[in-house]
């Protein structure tokens, strides 16, 4: 796929078979278990408002229209966790004027949600709201839950306010990932988004974009003329 064609959702083949009288529909992917330029799966789950204190329930409905990250990691108590929970917590109001929702997940029930937020140092003044994904469906449906374990990698995924991920990152659990970086993400596409112009590595506002929408027979095997190593690197 060309990088000029913007974030048009990938279709799923329905492919029907027939199995002692019993039909079934399957989707066959056309592409890997990547979640990327498809629709954002549905869900709903118990989870843990910090900023209220309360216990409520978040679906998938809510964040309809919106840039939303879902955020998911291995569990409460645990030490990488916090660490990444506080740096997001750390950027939330900057998120909040991106017009972005943050949806963390993890297996913990709602309880254990709570505790943890009220004993690490790290989460206190915590803003976020915390999935309890108690029975790893959410986890499953993003492709991030092993089994073995009962627990999530660290997956992030960014949605678009049609409901279709467009960035997803996901790791193993001893390293974490870096919220500077996914800020400076967000911001790529939002802008990319609005203008049709494309952000080449490492762009951050005020740097060059490549204007594909307007000028991509003159860019084709000529980006150098548009923007040199210097600039990207800088």
């Amino acid at each position: 796929m060309a990088c000029d064609t913007g974030a048009k959702p990938i279709e799923e083949t329905k492919v029907t078979s027939q199995e002692e009288n019993t039909i079934i529909e399957k989707k066959e992917k056309n592409m890997s278990s990547s979640l990327v330029l498809r629709k954002s799966p549905e869900f709903k789950m118990d989870a843990y408002n910090a900023a209220t204190g309360h216990y409520v329930t978040v679906n998938s409905d809510d964040y309809k229209g919106k840039w939303t990250v879902v955020c998911f990691y291995p569990a409460d108590f645990t030490f990488v966790c916090p660490t990444e929970i506080a740096a997001m917590n750390a950027k939330y109001d900057e998120f909040q004027e991106l017009g972005v929702e943050i949806l963390a997940v993890s297996t913990d029930t709602k309880f254990s949600h709570k505790r943890f937020v009220e004993t690490e140092p790290l989460l206190a003044g915590l803003k976020l709201t915390i999935g309890a994904d108690t029975t790893g469906a959410v986890s499953r449906a993003f492709g991030v839950m092993i089994e073995e374990e009962g627990i999530a990698l660290r997956g992030r995924f960014l949605i678009n306010p049609e409901g279709t991920v467009v960035a997803q990152e996901v790791q193993a659990p001893m390293v974490g990932r870096n919220v500077h970086e996914f800020l400076r993400q967000v911001r790529a596409w939002q802008h990319a988004t609005a203008t049709g112009e494309v952000c080449p590595a490492g762009w951050v506002p005020g740097k060059k974009t490549l204007p594909v929408n307007t000028d991509v027979e003159k860019m084709t095997g000529r980006v150098g003329d548009y923007i040199t190593i210097e600039e990207i690197m800088a």
